[in-house]
């Protein structure tokens, strides 16, 4: 989605974003609407919890990177990153996804040559950057099956998201916040929560370019992500360090452009000013399509972007755009504390 309406959304999820950082006039007047919220995911929680409604094992352990709370929090280099991990410990991963914003009406697989538009952008990154079998739909209990059925050497699925999926049974629930923690604390429409924060969870991380004290919770970890050499999005194999990118003393200056469509912009840009840049910003919306091209007034010698960005301007030849990789670096405690429950397998 582009043009007024995909602009008019970016701006209301802006406010709603900054309202949801405090408990304001907005945040109280929205609280009737979030007590109604709580109490029909709280009793399709209950339903679950008690047998009523079904959880489905697919066969192999089951691994769900989620989040409690509206927005992007970097779940996809957490999967990406765990999927190595698991690797390196013997299994054979495979991953499932929603494909936010592509029309599937079946379990779907990706490749690294399929269409962003026709399984989402996550996934179509996750599968490029690991190699690993990949399957979509909005049922995941239905992509997991499917993904087990054609591959069966997969012994442990990763679930791309999917938290408030229950009825995909799970062994290991992994939450992942950013700085921004849990908000004001309210449930949707008057805060960000999807659940309360006391949700049950194995473990939590904390995407934290910022710093702060990590919260006294079980099994929380902080979560690094570090940013990799660009590459040319016209020639992938030129690259170059982020600190090329630098304004250097006694010459000319560089007009460089950071833009993300991801959930939190922000975030992006804070790491490429950690790394000493100093770009001029295009936020865009989270999922952000480019059916329209955001950069053909940008005066610049050099856009950098996300990958996440990059699956979808694979056709264009626009010699001034680099892509930026991240890396997440895992807690090995965590990545023991996955391996071992997976080995238990007891239920979660």
């Amino acid at each position: 989605m582009s043009g007024p309406f995909a602009d008019l959304k970016a701006r209301v999820e802006t406010d709603l974003a900054q309202a949801w950082q405090h408990r304001g006039k907005l945040a109280w007047a929205l609280t009737p609407l979030a007590a109604v919220f709580a109490a029909v995911s709280g009793a399709r929680r209950a339903a679950f919890a008690a047998g009523w409604l079904k959880r489905v094992r697919v066969g192999v352990p089951v691994v769900v990177v989620g989040n409690v709370t509206v927005g992007g929090t970097g779940k996809t280099p957490t999967v990406i990153a765990l999927v190595e991990a698991l690797r390196a410990a013997g299994y054979t991963p495979g991953v499932v996804s929603r494909g936010y914003g592509a029309k599937i009406d079946r379990p779907t697989p990706v490749n690294a040559d399929t269409p962003a538009r026709a399984c989402g952008d996550e996934p179509l990154l996750i599968a490029r950057r690991t190699g690993v079998p990949v399957w979509v739909s909005p049922d995941r209990v239905g992509a997991a099956q499917a993904l087990c059925t054609a591959h069966a050497d997969v012994d442990v699925i990763v679930s791309d998201d999917g938290l408030q999926h229950y009825r995909l049974a799970r062994d290991f629930e992994l939450v992942v916040f950013d700085h921004r923690l849990g908000g004001n604390g309210f449930l949707l429409p008057a805060g960000p929560l999807r659940e309360p924060l006391s949700r049950h969870r194995d473990a939590t991380l904390v995407n934290n370019p910022f710093t702060r004290t990590l919260p006294d919770w079980p099994n929380t970890f902080a979560l690094k992500l570090e940013p990799g050499d660009a590459w040319h999005l016209a020639n992938p194999g030129l690259r170059r360090p982020l600190a090329q990118f630098a304004q250097v003393a006694g010459q000319p200056p560089l007009r460089l452009v950071a833009a993300a469509g991801i959930g939190s912009p922000e975030r992006f840009f804070a790491t490429l000013r950690a790394a000493g840049l100093a770009p001029h910003t295009l936020p865009l919306p989270d999922h952000y399509d480019y059916a329209s091209n955001p950069f053909a007034d940008v005066a610049a010698d050099a856009i950098l972007v996300t990958e996440k960005d990059a699956v979808k301007l694979g056709a264009w030849n626009d010699a001034r755009i680099w892509v930026v990789p991240v890396e997440a670096a895992l807690d090995h405690r965590l990545i023991t504390l996955v391996v071992e429950k997976l080995r238990g397998r007891p239920s979660a």
